[in-house]
């Protein structure tokens, strides 16, 4: 085999809880992440030149050491001795710096595709372990579905699927730092922390309508006051016929959560009419067979 394609597909955060902050200046989480279906494309070339070569249709994406499908490569090629060279082209479609770990997951993705190019027979938990030292969210990207994370967010334990829905997302035109949003926030004036247990037995119970009622980010707290369009955007999810509606990560996406395809898209068409946001997408839950 001489090239692959691979699908990196977004994740949403259905609780985000932040319970304290550790030594090493990292803060420990419990939060539930859910993967969708909207993804960005990866070309993997095995090269007989032993460089790495990532191009994008993106003009302006950095695709060098700075880009965490790069890094991948070589994180790959150190740990398993492979000589040859790889090129991948990447097709991005999960918009940059959103809270939806496109990068983490392209970086996932490259892990899966060489581990499967290259015949490594390397197991998932020892690339998730991998992958960990790129960034908390890899891991969680190379197992996808519904799943609890805690820790910094490598401590995975996969859940049961979330039952099928539409969800769309709306990215607001500004850029939210992670770094600058966890050193604002001030854990002592959190109100209200998600019911991860509620969600769960939610979850199970395939309740949607209980599930979203329970979405819940504590990070709200600091983005939301900083860049009030993330609160505009909520109440419109909620005009527009949401049954719940919550900030990913640590912004500036925010998702609803619909029981029907017509009911999304109409409220994807209204929000791009609002002139509130830029980017606007249509998608819905995904769970791999277990």
């Amino acid at each position: 085999m001489r090239e692959l394609y691979v699908r990196a597909r977004a994740k949403i955060n259905l609780t985000l809880d932040v319970t304290g902050k550790r030594e090493d200046g990292y803060h420990n989480v419990e939060m539930i992440m859910q993967t969708v279906n909207l993804y960005d494309e990866l070309w993997i070339q095995r090269i007989p030149v032993p460089m790495i070569r990532i191009t994008s249709n993106l003009r302006w994406l950095p695709c060098d050491e700075r880009n965490l499908a790069y890094q991948a490569v070589q994180l790959m090629r150190e740990s398993y001795g492979i000589t040859e060279g790889v090129h991948i082209y990447l097709k991005k479609r999960i918009p940059v710096a959103a809270g939806l770990g496109g990068g983490s997951s392209d970086a996932a993705a490259v892990f899966v595709g060489l581990n499967k190019l290259f015949n490594l027979h390397v197991t998932k938990r020892e690339l998730m372990n991998l992958g960990l030292q790129l960034g908390a969210d890899v891991p969680y990207c190379i197992l996808r579905g519904t799943a609890l994370a805690q820790g910094i967010g490598e401590q995975l334990t996969p859940l049961a699927p979330m039952p099928r829905c539409w969800v769309v997302l709306a990215k607001p035109g500004i850029h939210v730092s992670t770094g600058s949003v966890y050193q604002k926030l001030n854990l002592q004036n959190i109100k209200k922390r998600p019911s991860t247990k509620d969600v769960i037995q939610a979850i199970e119970d395939k309740n949607i309508d209980q599930i979203a009622s329970e979405l819940c980010n504590v990070l709200e707290t600091v983005t939301m006051e900083e860049h009030p369009v993330i609160a505009q955007l909520k109440d419109s999810f909620i005009e527009y016929g949401a049954l719940g509606t919550l900030m990913s990560g640590s912004g500036p996406t925010v998702f609803g959560l619909f029981k029907n395809k017509e009911t999304a898209q109409k409220a994807a068409r209204q929000l791009k009419m609002g002139n509130i946001t830029r980017q606007v997408f249509v998608t819905t839950i995904f769970n791999e067979e277990r």
